[in-house]
């Protein structure tokens, strides 16, 4: 009887010292993510389903929390409702830079090629490899991320499925997910 009630306590003993590890292992990484977000000052706010990327836009700015830029490549990070490799290609086909145009003589290539006088609408130049990379029909799974657009790592992310795609919701959810940016960042409500 006395060695069923030392085992129980021992037991015990071990699962609070679990849970007490496990409390520290989420509070290190909850500063840890909060110190992340530190170096980021201008965020571009990806295209997400309903338009819900205005309503974040609004809060974020409103909130004071981040500038938000509409050029990708000024931007520190990107707050999107997606990662992987559809994000990644997004990402390099806005932050790369591209070539300065070659100089050429245009009368002398008109005339030497017949196809210089082609229409635009036939053959674009910036044709998209993968159109449905930039559709956002399969977003909004209620799971958004801070991207760094330089080292491509998740800054921070939280979870807020939307009940609806009404604009009461995407407002309410937008509010929920800047409040609980700010509180990881250690910002308080001026």
């Amino acid at each position: 009887m006395e060695q069923v009630r030392i085992t129980r306590v021992r037991a015990i003993l071990i699962m609070n010292s679990i849970k007490l590890i496990l409390l520290l292992a989420v509070s290190g990484a909850m500063a840890l993510s909060g110190a992340d977000l530190t170096g980021v000052h201008t965020v571009y706010v990806m295209p997400m389903a309903h338009g819900f990327e205005q309503f974040l836009a609004n809060t974020l700015t409103n909130e004071h929390v981040f500038v938000i830029v509409t050029d990708p490549k000024k931007a520190d990070a990107v707050f999107t409702d997606q990662i992987g490799a559809g994000l990644q290609d997004k990402l390099d086909v806005m932050l790369t830079v591209p070539p300065p145009p070659e100089k050429t003589d245009t009368a002398a290539v008109a005339k030497d090629d017949p196809k210089a006088h082609k229409s635009s609408l036939v053959d674009p130049e910036n044709k998209l490899q993968n159109p449905s990379a930039n559709s956002t029909i399969g977003h909004g799974k209620g799971t958004f991320f801070v991207v760094d657009t330089k080292s491509r790592q998740v800054l921070w992310s939280t979870y807020e499925l939307p009940r609806d795609s009404t604009s009461k919701e995407s407002d309410r959810i937008s509010s929920a997910i800047v409040s609980r940016l700010r509180k990881d960042m250690g910002l308080t409500k001026k």
